[in-house]
C-alpha cells in the first residue's frame, strides 16, 4: 500500500463536495475557523499572569451584610404553633 497520490485526493474532494455541497462546506469551514479562534483566545486568556485578578475590583461582587433583624434568634416552637 503506497501513499495517496494527488489524483486520489482530488477524487475524495470531489465526492465530499458532491455529498455535502459547497454552501454547507463553506459554513462548516467558517464554524471551524471561529472555533479555532475562540480556542486561541481562550488559551491566551488562560496564560495570563496568575497574580492579577480575573475580575477587576470595580465590578467585583460585594457581600451583603445582614440587617440587625436578620441576626435576631428565631423561636422555632412559636412559629410552628401558629
Amino acid at each position: 500500500m503506497g501513499s495517496f497520490s494527488i489524483w486520489h485526493w482530488l477524487i475524495v474532494l470531489l465526492i465530499v463536495v458532491m455529498v455535502f455541497g459547497t454552501k454547507k462546506l463553506k459554513n462548516m469551514g467558517s464554524d471551524l475557523g471561529g472555533a479555532v479562534k475562540g480556542f486561541k483566545d481562550g488559551m491566551k486568556d488562560g496564560s495570563a499572569d496568575p497574580a492579577s485578578p480575573a475580575v477587576p475590583p470595580s465590578s467585583a461582587h460585594v457581600a451583603h451584610t445582614p440587617a440587625a433583624a436578620d441576626k435576631a434568634p428565631i423561636d422555632v416552637e412559636t412559629k410552628t404553633r401558629s
